[in-house]
């Protein structure tokens, strides 16, 4: 492996990025042969895709010079056009449910990755805190999964990522209020800081658009009740994350990190991909955003009078993301934290908040008594038809509270006294 910078890289005109239709048609990978991580790497770079195209609209309606709206343009139809070719990686006999397990290994697995290696305390902290929640949503989903359809979730995560459950979907239920973080200062946070806020939103967006859409489109009301609550689960995941991305950047500047996140993480995926047909495609799109890069450096320079260097420094990528098994810093962030809240910038032990905060008063407000709240609905039903709930653990839960089978838990971080 060799140190890339991508300012340093040729890049093609910007004119001769888009492609036709049969290139936007790219051959699926096998659902019952794919590494578990390539299906998660088509997920995470469809919502990097995303990301850069709904950022894109939104500077083009604050933009008022035409030229500059022009060139945002032919780059946004590009950014479409990969998006859709990324999303046609999907194979269409992959069901919603079983594309929902590659969702949520890629939240457990991307989350603890950027966590180990970030350096920044708050947004580590962020990173770990929601890494339970979406840990707790693989388990519900799976047991969704082996419900509705007999197929058992372990397969298709390749036995890489455990299946148990975690601080408890309703305990995630929190006021809004308690979703906005601290942003990072842009002038002293490190690259690696904001690329993990950049990366860590897009994904966490795309999870959360996703869910909206399967939420209408489910053939039954469990799996829309679902598939509403965890959505919007994933929402309040957005806003936190977003909240913490700099603040004080220019639109140029955002667009140029977002430019390079996205040639980061393509160079990535080429350096960890194990399916070869896919290296290809990988390759082909990080020569698109390098030209994209290289063409917002040009547009940075002539609108603001600043060098790329002013927003990533020397422009070396650092080590490339890697999307592999996290087991055992998984178990540790679930034996320290399950019993926190989120507490406006931070977060608390539910034992120590007060009767009165906005986290007691919202789970009244929303749950009630806790009996119609689906991703508790999901287990109950699963262990009244089975005796047992679903699960693939590589060893007994470090929650003494989460061992029991037979039981849904829907009182830890969210009862005060819930916790040894």
């Amino acid at each position: 492996m060799h140190p890339m910078n991508p300012f340093k890289e040729r890049a093609n005109p910007i004119e001769t990025c888009l492609i036709n239709w049969q290139a936007m048609s790219p051959r699926p990978y096998d659902k019952r042969t794919v590494d578990p991580y390539t299906r998660t790497r088509v997920i995470l770079m469809n919502g990097t895709e995303f990301e850069n195209v709904w950022f894109s609209h939104q500077f083009h309606r604050h933009c008022r010079d035409n030229d500059l709206r022009r060139s945002l343009s032919l780059m946004r139809r590009s950014e479409q056009q990969q998006q859709k070719l990324i999303a046609a990686l999907k194979p269409d006999d992959e069901t919603l449910l079983e594309h929902t397990i590659g969702y949520e290994q890629l939240a457990v697995d991307l989350t603890a990755h950027l966590a180990k290696r970030e350096k920044d305390e708050h947004v580590r902290d962020a990173l770990n805190f929601a890494l339970l929640e979406d840990f707790d949503h693989l388990y519900r989903y799976a047991d969704f999964l082996d419900m509705e359809d007999g197929v058992h979730a372990e397969e298709l995560v390749g036995r890489m990522t455990e299946i148990m459950p975690a601080r408890p979907t309703i305990a995630h239920h929190r006021h809004p209020y308690d979703a906005v973080k601290k942003p990072i200062d842009g002038k002293k946070a490190a690259l690696e800081t904001k690329l993990c806020v950049g990366v860590i939103t897009a994904a966490e967006q795309q999870t959360m658009n996703y869910y909206m859409n399967v939420c209408a489109a489910y053939p039954n009301a469990p799996g829309r009740a679902l598939y509403r609550e965890i959505g919007m689960v994933e929402e309040q995941h957005v806003t936190q994350y977003g909240s913490l991305m700099d603040v004080e950047c220019t639109w140029l500047e955002n667009l140029l990190m977002h430019q390079y996140t996205e040639c980061w993480l393509y160079w990535s995926c080429l350096e960890t991909e194990t399916c070869q047909h896919l290296r290809p495609v990988w390759q082909h799109m990080l020569d698109i955003e390098l030209s994209h890069l290289h063409e917002t450096a040009r547009l940075l320079e002539r609108y603001e009078g600043k060098s790329y260097h002013q927003v990533v420094g020397e422009g070396t990528f650092p080590a490339p993301l890697v999307l592999e098994s996290n087991v055992e810093h998984v178990r540790q962030v679930l034996a320290g934290t399950v019993n926190l809240t989120g507490c406006r910038e931070s977060y608390a032990p539910i034992d120590q908040l007060r009767p009165e905060v906005d986290f007691f008063q919202y789970q009244k407000s929303i749950n009630g008594d806790g009996a119609s709240v689906a991703s508790h609905r999901v287990i109950e039903r699963y262990i009244a038809a089975h005796g047992q709930d679903y699960r693939w653990e590589m060893g007994a839960n470090p929650i003494p509270e989460l061992r029991n089978r037979t039981v849904d838990n829907t009182r830890l971080g969210r009862m005060p006294g819930a916790a040894q």
